[in-house]
């Protein structure tokens, strides 16, 4: 799966679990700050990543993660890693 992909899949995600309007989802946008994703909502967020990814997506990946750009490189870096393995 590209980034492209793996951001609009992001993306639709985002406005339909949370609501968010789709013109503040921005690779810049920050998850906190711009987006008012909590640390609950991050967990909701994992769970749902989920089938997009194919597998569980371990919280330790999402530790650094500050933007939607952040999560796109980290779940982009997870599928790199099991396609190698």
């Amino acid at each position: 799966m590209t980034k492209t992909e793996l951001y609009e899949n992001l993306r639709t995600l985002l406005q339909d679990t949370f609501d968010i309007d789709p013109a503040r989802i921005t690779p810049e946008a920050r998850l906190r700050d711009d987006l008012d994703i909590d640390s609950i909502d991050a967990v909701d967020l994992l769970v749902k990543l989920k089938p997009v990814t194919g597998k569980r997506v371990p919280p330790e990946v999402f530790k650094s993660v500050r933007t939607i750009q952040d999560v796109v490189d980290a779940l982009h870096g997870l599928l790199e890693e099991s396609v190698a393995a």
